[in-house]
């Protein structure tokens, strides 16, 4: 049996060897950057993980053999489901394996931006001694309200984070219960519209599809409090990045803290990296070495699951194995 990686971040594959080479299995690795290398990797492939390659109709359509594509990550966005679906491949995900570690780096965004922590650290190297922002910048989470949009696992675990900070916490989530929301110590809101003008601090935790690309674009900024704080660890293609760069100009935003862009990686001419009321990330929210090893073995133990049946975690509705 072929597994072959289209292409990955880490510096080897010897974590999913040590989980698919027992079994006999052949692993592949690859750094494909072409549809064209795609399709020739994934032709005879018994199963298919990828990373951030664009696994489109054109590549799915070259799997002859193929009994599963395994996503390195809890997003899927790069993978073509429908297409997926009508050929009967089931796609799955990792969808536990970093839940404190963006948490966590939710938390010190909103930290970092809150209390001007870049700006007083350049401040200090420029030998200035002072507040590097007015009074006014300087903000106490008891006094705020945080507005956080998905109360999946993530979003779940940032209000849990939020919470013993005082801060008052809003959550937009229209498949979430209310009960569940209230048990959190947060208050369900029933649609964005009224979450954006409530908020000093903003915070996505949402999946990218049809409903949510671009939520956040010039007619929703205009709509958040003056000088809110706006944080991105989901997708960057929630985001309108050209508004967001003209809120930041003018004021309208104090800050962004984003770890993911559209596309990726950042253009060089990206018009936040020249902002400085913009705390840059390059996707690492995710990162830590438990996670880590629990994504790439997870991977691994999902396509090798998927060689004799079903994979768990399949987010595109196969239920059936492709080959029996």
């Amino acid at each position: 049996m072929k597994v072959v990686v289209t292409d990955y971040t880490f510096p080897d594959l010897s974590f999913e060897e040590a989980v698919l080479r027992p079994s006999g299995c052949e692993l592949i690795g690859r750094a494909c950057k072409t549809e064209a290398e795609l399709v020739a990797l994934v032709a005879d492939a018994d199963c298919v993980i990828t990373q951030f390659a664009k696994v489109n109709a054109t590549v799915i359509g070259a799997m002859e053999k193929a009994r599963a594509i395994v996503r390195y990550g809890i997003g899927v966005d790069n993978v073509d489901l429908a297409a997926a679906q009508a050929r009967g491949i089931p796609v799955c995900n990792i969808p536990d394996y970093c839940i404190d570690e963006v948490a966590d780096h939710t938390l010190a965004f909103i930290l970092a931006a809150t209390r001007n922590v870049v700006p007083h650290t350049m401040h200090l190297r420029a030998g200035k001694w002072s507040l590097a922002v007015p009074v006014a910048a300087m903000k106490a989470m008891r006094d705020l309200t945080v507005g956080v949009v998905g109360f999946g696992r993530i979003g779940r675990e940032v209000v849990k984070r939020l919470v013993p900070f005082k801060c008052r916490v809003l959550v937009f989530d229209p498949v979430a219960a209310a009960a569940d929301i209230e048990a959190a110590g947060a208050t369900r809101v029933d649609s964005m519209e009224s979450v954006f003008p409530q908020c000093d601090v903003l915070t996505l935790h949402c999946p990218s599809n049809e409903s949510t690309r671009k939520m956040i674009n010039a007619a929703s900024l205009a709509t958040l409090k003056p000088n809110a704080v706006f944080i991105n660890v989901a997708r960057g293609d929630l985001v309108d990045h050209e508004a967001l760069a003209a809120a930041l100009e003018s004021g309208q935003l104090a800050c962004a803290a984003l770890d993911v862009f559209d596309p990726e990686p950042i253009p060089a001419d990206h018009p936040v990296l020249k902002l400085p009321n913009a705390i840059l990330a390059p996707h690492i929210a995710s990162v830590s070495p438990p996670a880590v090893r629990k994504l790439r073995e997870g991977a691994a133990q999902r396509a090798l699951a998927a060689l004799t049946g079903l994979p768990p975690n399949i987010v595109n509705g196969v239920t059936s194995p492709r080959f029996a």
